[in-house]
């Protein structure tokens, strides 16, 4: 594994056309902090601008957790600036919020916790392995949870069992079992298969025609912000664009004069 630029909490690789970005913060179980989220922003706009890019694997090293949030030891680290500067970390992690079209698999193991869904809603696809457990700690520390919560009703999740996600802390763990069945994640593999099965997928998609596939991906998430009228004029607008032959045509012939 490769990890080109000054990166010190994210790995990256490319190889045949598929970007892989490893979380490798381990002995903090992945917690992010403000260098991670430095890093992290970096990092999609880099896969963003490069056209050798055709899908990314999200994934994490070590073995007890994919991600748990901010790095509570360090802290928040925004609160120094002026009220209108501060920014919410989830703006520098989630793909989307980066303008990334390229599809995002993300693989999850062990612990995804609180912030950990700011990478997770933003996913195209979730798989995870069997071991893993999705649980929000900020109710147990007296914070307010609210994007991360938000992120998952965008997705789909039932507002019932977001609000339990939320509401019960620590004391609750939602399990693999669960999470698909929310459809919080789409597969459950054997964690041995886990980045392996991840891998195959995003090489798969990397394999399609690019300008299809990011095509597909942007009009499916901006109407998720639409009503469904605008989403459908915008996605019409998207099949003109990038599909070969997909805009005005043009026969070349003169038209046939009218009759009287």
């Amino acid at each position: 594994m490769t990890s080109p630029g000054p990166y010190e909490t994210i790995l990256f690789d490319l190889q045949d056309h598929v970007a892989t970005v490893t979380l490798n913060r381990p002995e903090s179980l992945n917690a992010f902090n403000e260098r991670m989220t430095i890093e992290v922003a970096d990092v999609w706009r880099r896969i963003r601008q490069d056209d050798a890019v055709h899908a990314v694997v999200l994934r994490a090293a070590g073995d007890r957790a994919f991600c748990t949030g901010m790095d509570v030891r360090e802290g928040p680290w925004w609160t120094d600036r002026g009220f209108w500067s501060q920014e919410d970390p989830g703006a520098s992690l989630g793909p989307k919020q980066q303008k990334v079209w390229k599809p995002v698999v993300a693989a999850v193991h062990g612990m995804a916790a609180g912030g950990a869904m700011y990478f997770l809603n933003e996913a195209d696809i979730v798989i995870c392995s069997d071991d893993a457990t999705f649980f929000d700690p900020h109710a147990s520390g007296g914070i307010v949870s609210a994007l991360e919560p938000i992120g998952m009703l965008q997705r789909g999740v039932p507002l019932g069992d977001v609000l339990r996600w939320a509401l019960t802390g620590n004391e609750e763990r939602l399990t693999a079992d669960t999470a698909l069945r929310l459809g919080l994640v789409t597969e459950i593999v054997p964690r041995e298969d886990l980045w392996d099965h991840a891998a195959r997928l995003a090489g798969e998609i990397a394999g399609r025609r690019p300008e299809a596939i990011q095509g597909t991906v942007r009009a499916i998430w901006e109407s998720l912000d639409q009503p469904t009228s605008v989403a459908l004029r915008n996605g019409l607008v998207y099949p003109r664009i990038g599909n070969p032959g997909g805009g005005p045509r043009h026969t070349g012939r003169k038209a046939e004069p009218r009759l009287r």
